[in-house]
Parts: C-alpha cells; sequence; structure tokens
C-alpha cells in the first residue's frame, strides 16, 4: 500500500514556452508586412507509473491544472487522492507529465487500457470501444437553475478571464462563477477540452467548493464535455454556442442542467426539459 500522502502539485518546476508569440505576415493585395500575436501550442506526452497514456495538443499554461483535470475528466483516476505527484519535463515544443497515482488507480487503468490520440478538435480520438465512449456515469441529484441575471452580459463579463484569447485569438475559455453569481477563475487553451480540464483541475487542486455554482465554457457543447463537468459533479453548464443532441439527452439523462447563450437572444434551459 502507498503510504504517501496524495499531493496535486508538480514536483518539479519547468519553464514552460511562451502562450504567445509575435509572427509576421503579408498582406494578400500589396504584399505590406506587418506582425501579430498567435497562440502558441505543445505536444504534452502524459504517462501514469510510467506506462504512457495520451499525447495532447495544449497550451503551454496552467499544465498542473490540465493534467489534474485530465485525468478526472477523462476517468482516468476517480479523484485527487488518486494522484500522488506530478513530474513537468521537456523543452520547446515536447513536454512530459510523469504522474504517480495510486496503486488501486493505475490497476484500474490499466483495466480499461485506452490509446488516446489527442488532439486540439477532439476529445474522443483512440476511443476503442463504444462503452469508452458512452460510459456509465452517476446521475447528478439536480440543483435549481442560476437566476437570469447571473447571465446578463456575460460575454461582455468573461472576456476579464480570456487575456490570451483577448490578446491573440485561436483560444477557448472555461470559467466558474460561484454560488453568489461572481465569476472566479477562468482557464484557456486551443483545445475546448483541453480548457474545461484545466478548470477542473484548478477547481480540485484549491478545493473550491462548487455546490450551487456553474461552469461555463465558450466552445461548442459537445457530449465529452458534458461528460467531464458530471465527473466534477458541477451541476450547471452553460455553453455561449449550442449543444449538440447526444449532449443534450446526457444532461436531461444525468440531471445537469444545461444552459445555452445565444449572442442575441435570450438564455435557452435544454435541460431540465420544460414540462
Amino acid at each position: 500500500m502507498n503510504s504517501k500522502p496524495p499531493v496535486c502539485a508538480a514536483s518539479t518546476s519547468l519553464t514552460l514556452p511562451a502562450a504567445s508569440n509575435r509572427y509576421e505576415y503579408a498582406q494578400l493585395d500589396d504584399g505590406e508586412r506587418a506582425a501579430t500575436p498567435l497562440a502558441e501550442e505543445v505536444a504534452l506526452a502524459i504517462a501514469y507509473n510510467g506506462l504512457n497514456q495520451a499525447v495532447m495538443l495544449v497550451s503551454p499554461t496552467d499544465l498542473d491544472d490540465f493534467v489534474v483535470g485530465f485525468s478526472i475528466g477523462s476517468g482516468l483516476v476517480t479523484g485527487t487522492d488518486d494522484i500522488y505527484d506530478i513530474k513537468l519535463s521537456g523543452t520547446g515544443s515536447a513536454l512530459y507529465a510523469d504522474v504517480e497515482i495510486a496503486s488501486r488507480a493505475f490497476w484500474q487503468l490499466k483495466d480499461q487500457r485506452r490509446q488516446l490520440a489527442g488532439t486540439s478538435g477532439c476529445g474522443l480520438c483512440g476511443v476503442e470501444a463504444l462503452e469508452q465512449a458512452l460510459p456509465d456515469l452517476t446521475a447528478l441529484p439536480g440543483a435549481p437553475l442560476p437566476p437570469v441575471a447571473w447571465l446578463a452580459d456575460l460575454r461582455k463579463r468573461i472576456d476579464a478571464f480570456q487575456p490570451l484569447g483577448q490578446h491573440c485569438g485561436a483560444v477557448h475559455a472555461a470559467l466558474f462563477m460561484d454560488r453568489h453569481g461572481e465569476l472566479l477563475m477562468g482557464r484557456e487553451d486551443i483545445g475546448r477540452h483541453n480548457a474545461l480540464d484545466k478548470l477542473i483541475g484548478a477547481l480540485l487542486r484549491q478545493r473550491i467548493d462548487t455546490s450551487g455554482g456553474l461552469a461555463i465554457v465558450t466552445s461548442r457543447c459537445s457530449l465529452e464535455l458534458i461528460q467531464k463537468v458530471l465527473r466534477a459533479r458541477i451541476q450547471t453548464l452553460v455553453s455561449l454556442s449550442a449543444p449538440t443532441g447526444l449532449a443534450l439527452q446526457w444532461a436531461r439523462k444525468h440531471n445537469l442542467n444545461l444552459i445555452h447563450l445565444p449572442k442575441h437572444s435570450a438564455p435557452r434551459v435544454y435541460s431540465p426539459a420544460s414540462e
């Protein structure tokens, strides 16, 4: 039995590449040259107890949060108590995360072994079985819908939590609003599911009580985002883009409040279903 106390902070420091750099370009019509900042991405290889599990393309920010959120949001471990240590290493665009997890969690991981060839565009790449893509998850107990006032001018208010997006674009954001309707934190990434993983990881590592609060995603709301929120036990998800039909079905089945915030109309409650 492993006697080490569980931790969710990297034990090694790593100098990460810049989140954005300036690049030159030429105007197509007149050839005039200029420069603009662009978001950077790196390949992060993740291994659990020495066993290679996934390679994800991520923005080089908040990688500790990402590893914790990815591990739990993907169902690879059940909670932060299973994560003992995270060692980050590498240089340039090739980084490595060696994650030490509890023996129990490691054996479960090997039993459900799956190869994830992660990309910034798809959170289910490499899943080999339908049972893994559509897992049996525990339904939420159900929670009241947030007051409509909490969502007023939300698109404008979240700008302050998207510094990278405001600087160079090309990234998604995931944010958390607490039980008082206050925006508490945000995380950004080139991958929409990566941004949510980072947010979940930050909430867990900082032991923030999520009851009565809600997660907000700026991206398309598809099934894997629903699954991550369910595993994190966050009871309300607000998406700035419309959900897919399957995402809606899963939200209703698992008692997740699912709200779409259109750009030019009132918030739409897709789950729970209207009577």
